[in-house]
């Protein structure tokens, strides 16, 4: 699962994400790869129809040399990373445990089930801004629109 909450002034913020259920097994990677990275940040690109600023933490994936390749190449993208073990700082991470509290008591026997219900719960969030604001909120960090000399 990847995600990021979309902010652009003037418009309403939205939550938008990758899904994907991995293989299990052994030699499988079970995580994100920069691909999925790639196809979120350009879909909400197109998305957005604006340039973006990427405020990432340091997993490997986001630092990795694809990515910087990638980041470097594409003049409507700007990238800051956040700093080491600053889980606080990322408005994600609220979005995550509050999917993850809504499963808490759910017993699903199925990959397939538990995806569409995960699918779900993530579409409900899209729909309230407000949420996503407070997600954006909780970290303390100051989104002021800057302003022209």
């Amino acid at each position: 699962m990847a995600g990021l909450i979309a902010m652009r002034p003037g418009s309403r913020t939205r939550l938008c994400h990758r899904l994907r259920a991995h293989p299990a097994g052994k030699d499988q990677r079970r995580s994100m790869d920069e691909r999925g990275f790639i196809a979120l940040i350009d879909g909400v690109h197109q998305l957005v129809k604006a340039p973006l600023v990427l405020v990432w933490d340091r997993l490997n994936t986001h630092v990795s040399l694809k990515m910087r390749k990638m980041s470097a190449e594409c003049d409507w993208l700007k990238v800051l990373l956040l700093p080491a073990y600053s889980p606080d700082l990322n408005p994600v991470e609220g979005v995550w445990g509050h999917v993850k509290r809504s499963l808490a008591n759910l017993a699903v026997m199925a990959l397939d089930r538990f995806e569409i219900i995960v699918r779900n719960r993530l579409k409900r969030l899209q729909c309230r801004p407000e949420v996503l604001n407070g997600f954006i909120a909780s970290t303390g960090l100051a989104l002021d629109t800057p302003t022209t000399p």
